[in-house]
């Protein structure tokens, strides 16, 4: 037979005398009664005695109060939970010999009467006969009040008859339903079917009643109509052998066993010898008091039937009642006297536990009792080193390993970093990887084992197992960095490639296999944006190695020639730039200007458009291909960047630009030839700004000598000046005319300027040029550009030009200067023979009468009749023709009026200074513009031009001339 452990994991805390005050002197006196039943809630235990009192007691049993509910005997009591109520069933006096003198009470208990002047009763809210005509009278052996929802009761009360009488309702307000079940009926034997044992078992809406005979276990199901009765088993138990487990099992005791049944049947079943007298459960525990048939005496014995232990086990006397309260149990013996046993602390069992070494107890009773995951983990931790300290480090290791999640990793792992001990520590670096639990370090440790073990299985394992699909359990980098040290490429590139780091996959590829086609392959198989940031970080190993197979899959990546359904405009502005990957070319321009002109070809307007074109224009226009100012940018350099540009020019127009080779001479004809023509078909005629920086593009030619460039981009953005200035810096007197030909034509929006620029130029050049002087003399004269004062003053600084190169030019403009003097001094006269006639009129106004003749009046043509108005223009009208406007002549005001707004612009245009100043700018003659403002009188003395002279056609008379 299994033998049961003993441990004492319950302690008596205390004995008490369950006593009831008497009399008037004070003195506790134990009187004697004896206890008929015993029940216990809400903070109390409550006793019923064989002369009706009841009585009820505080913690450590000290009498509360008492009162007598029934006159002599108190056969049954319940304490509910829910209400503080307390039912009970006792004898009262028989009123006739017809009814009985057994009745049902029940009492609130949070309702207190004084009943005399020395006690106070609970008031009596209900009281019930328990036998009528219908529910014949019979001995009650036993009582069971089920709380279904407050005030409803449901109150089974069991028969020596095998019947079972149910009362449900509210009893207080006498709304009761009554119902008659029958276990068995078996008359001949009454101590066969008498009901022992009673158990509510409340399942949802499920209510199903457990019955106990001496012969037999049935189950009831009251939510049937009618109720519906099976037999569970044909064996039985006696009275106070019957318990409900907290999981709702009936638990009955027999001298044999202790049996367990479900709804379905018989469960488990314990061995257990001697009489169960009592029998009880507690927070799991199974309680027992049993009767040694041979020695007489009465052992109360705590089992924990998960962990297979008695927790505990003491001699008791006879015990009448077994209670649960204040978190204890309560045995209440026959003499009245009470014992309180309470269960000790979860740390006290365990270390009673440890000193015995029982690791496997304690963590058995941790589980059991359900323990946080913390303590769990401190006693398999102990049990762990106790192991530890025995050499047993593979069963250590296994308590370890449970303990993952709780306990500090590095506990364990400094405990078996000896080499000898390399595989139990393999073993917890694997447990706590697939937890997820491990960091970086505990990554590289497990595959440094993996390595020192050589162990390429289980290195295979760890890295390609089947259940690591998704989320890997291990730092990647780690893993990546560790096999990679141990040469274990291949483990490392498939790590890389599962968790897409293609940064790793290709690192590897490249640096440590140099496996440049299998990388290209790889990022071609990768998505745009993945495949894009791995050629910006490895893209320069790739072009130069793979200079070709690297610019097609830029191409491809920059133009997706595999998607041409799609538009160029939206689409193209989500697909990479080829100026991100400028960087990766920083040591291979020639690579550079191949793949941006690939590109061109194929995109036609791409937004970065503008740097491409710059980045074209300096590889083209550079003298030197392999320029050092390109690797002397930082990783990715602005390639647009003009310093980088000046330190290009300043290198390539020293010694090596002086010793180029055939093959290069014809390389930097042949680009300079593309980058005339870049320049010129990305800047269209059309358009106000080019395709390219400006500045850019004219610094590049100036440092370059790109001639051709520079003069188109001159002509382009009408710096005429800057044009004929390179002209005169190379020599080419024909191509210097030639240009003023073409851009210093005014008709044709040329700046004839130009002319006087040429002239100075020839004046400054200490050489023989006559032939060039006169014909620059030609358009000068031509569209009158300089004074000849200026055209003397300017060539006489060539000693090398004679008279006669300007003879003629000076003689056709002093015949020409002549004529206009003799053409001014004739309108000089006329205007001041105007200007006398003017002078003498307003003269004769100003003193001499006007005599007014016109018979006929001006505006209707009638005879003129008073009153009348005569004005100084010689007009006469009607006063009544004349209307309101009295002050000037109808027929005159609109010519004078014209007059006085051409005098206020003139006077205001006086006022607008820059008008002035580029009308004489822009002349060819400023003298002649000074000169007509004078005329206009803008400029003179008299700020507002006001005039004291008469008005024109101001009225002379009125009626009352």
């Amino acid at each position: 037979m299994y033998q049961w452990r003993k441990f004492e994991f319950f302690e008596e805390k205390y004995g008490a005398k369950c006593t009831v005050p008497e009399g008037d002197g004070g003195d506790d006196v134990i009187r004697e009664k004896k206890i008929e039943c015993c029940s216990s809630g809400r903070g109390k235990v409550v006793t019923g005695f064989d002369d009706g009192v009841v009585c009820f007691f505080d913690r450590g049993l000290k009498f509360n109060f008492a009162f007598q509910p029934h006159s002599s005997n108190v056969l049954f009591l319940q304490q509910l939970k829910q209400r503080n109520l307390l039912v009970t069933i006792g004898e009262d006096e028989q009123l006739t010999p017809q009814k009985t003198a057994l009745c049902l009470k029940v009492f609130d208990l949070d309702k207190m009467q004084p009943e005399s002047s020395s006690m106070t009763s609970p008031e009596c809210v209900g009281i019930l006969r328990i036998f009528t005509n219908q529910f014949p009278e019979a001995k009650i052996t036993s009582f069971l009040v089920l709380e279904e929802v407050p005030p409803i009761l449901l109150i089974a009360i069991g028969l020596d008859n095998g019947s079972i009488y149910c009362i449900k309702g509210d009893i207080a307000r006498e709304r009761i339903t009554r119902f008659k079940l029958q276990v068995e009926n078996n008359q001949s034997d009454k101590t066969l079917s008498a009901v022992t044992g009673l158990g509510f078992k409340v399942d949802g809406q499920s209510l199903q009643l457990f019955a106990v005979t001496p012969s037999s276990v049935s189950l009831f199901s009251l939510h049937n109509q009618p109720p519906r009765r099976q037999t569970l088993d044909q064996i039985g138990c006696g009275v106070n052998s019957v318990a409900m487990s907290e999981r709702s099992e009936l638990i009955i005791g027999r001298p044999e066993a202790v049996y367990f049944y479900e709804v379905d049947g018989r469960g488990p079943c314990w061995a257990f010898e001697g009489e169960k007298k009592l029998l009880g459960w507690f927070r799991g525990y199974l309680l027992c008091v049993i009767a040694d048939q041979r020695t007489g005496k009465h052992t109360f014995n705590i089992y924990d039937l998960k962990n297979r232990l008695i927790a505990h086990s003491a001699l008791v006397k006879e015990v009448s009642h077994l209670l649960y309260e204040w978190g204890n149990i309560i045995l209440i013996m026959n003499d009245k006297s009470a014992l309180c046993i309470g269960e000790k602390d979860m740390e006290s069992k365990l270390d009673m536990l440890f000193k015995k070494n029982l690791y496997t107890v304690a963590i058995n009773l941790v589980q059991t009792q359900q323990a946080d995951a913390a303590a769990t983990a401190e006693v398999l931790r102990k049990y762990g080193d106790h192991l530890y300290s025995k050499q047993d480090y593979d069963e250590s290791m296994a308590q370890y390993i449970l303990t993952i999640g709780h306990l500090e990793p590095s506990y364990v792992i400094q405990k078996f970093l000896d080499a000898q001990r390399i595989y139990n520590l393999t073993n917890y670096l694997e447990k706590l990887h697939e937890k997820g639990l491990a960091s970086k370090d505990h990554t590289t440790l497990l595959l440094n084992c993996y390595t020192k073990l050589k162990d390429v299985e289980k290195l295979n394992l760890f890295i390609k197992s089947d259940d690591s699909i998704g989320e890997l359990k291990f730092d990647v980098e780690t893993a990546i960095r560790v096999c990679r040290a141990a040469n274990y490429h291949e483990h490392a590139m498939y790590v890389a490639k599962k968790a897409g780091r293609h940064e790793w996959y290709l690192k590897i590829l490249l640096e440590d296999l140099g496996s440049y086609e299998e990388a290209l392959e790889y990022i071609s198989s990768l998505e745009s944006s993945q495949a894009g940031m791995t050629i910006k970080e490895y893209g320069k190993i790739l072009i130069e190695h793979k200079p070709v197979e690297t610019i097609q899959i830029l191409i491809r990546l920059c133009t997706e020639d595999g998607d041409r359904g799609r538009s160029n405009g939206a689409y193209m502005s989500m697909l990479p730039s080829p100026v991100d990957f400028l960087s990766i070319f920083i040591h291979h321009p020639q690579s550079l200007m191949d793949f941006l002109e690939k590109y061109t070809n194929k995109v036609n307007d791409s937004p970065a458009q503008v740097e491409i074109h710059n980045t074209l224009l300096e590889l083209y226009i550079s003298n030197e291909l392999n320029f050092p100012s390109m690797s002397q940018v930082n990783d990715g350099g602005n390639y647009l960047n003009g310093v980088s540009a000046k330190t290009m020019s300043a290198q390539s127009n020293g010694n090596t630009a002086n010793h180029k080779s055939p093959a290069q001479g014809k390389d930097l004809l042949e680009r300079h030839k593309k980058g005339l023509h870049l320049l010129k078909s990305a800047w269209p005629p059309e358009t106000e700004h080019p395709l390219y920086d400006v500045d850019l593009a004219i610094i590049l030619c100036e440092m370059n000598a790109f001639k051709d460039g520079l003069l188109y981009l001159y002509e382009k953005m009408k710096l005429y000046k800057e044009v004929i200035a390179c002209y005169m810096q190379a020599h080419d007197h024909e191509g210097l005319i030639a240009c003023c030909k073409r851009l210093g034509d005014s008709v044709k929006g040329g700046d004839p300027s130009l002319w006087a620029d040429v002239l100075k130029y020839f004046g400054e050049l200490g050489e023989d040029c006559s032939k060039e002087v006169k014909e620059v003399l030609t358009y000068i004269e031509r569209d009158d550009i300089l004074p000849p004062i200026i055209v003397l003053q300017t060539l006489s600084r060539n000693p090398c030009l004679t008279l006669s190169v300007i003879k003629d030019y000076i003689a056709r403009k002093l015949e020409r200067e002549s004529k206009m003097i003799e053409e001014d001094r004739q309108a000089i006269e006329k205007y001041q023979e105007d200007t006398l006639s003017m002078r003498k009129e307003i003269q004769d106004l100003r003193t001499n009468a006007r005599i007014f003749q016109l018979s006929k009046c001006t505006a209707c043509t009638f005879t003129l009749d008073l009153p009348a108005v005569h004005f100084m223009c010689m007009h006469s009208f009607h006063l009544r023709c004349l209307g309101d406007n009295e002050k000037e002549c109808p027929e005159c005001a609109p010519e004078y009026r014209s007059v006085l707004e051409i005098k206020r612009n003139l006077e205001q245009n006086s006022k607008d200074q820059d008008r002035f100043f580029h009308q004489v700018k822009s002349s060819k003659d400023g003298f002649s513009v000074i000169a007509e403002y004078f005329g206009k009188g803008i400029i003179s003395k008299i700020s507002n031009g006001s005039t004291s002279g008469p008005r024109s056609g101001t009225a002379s008379s009125t009626s009352g001339f």
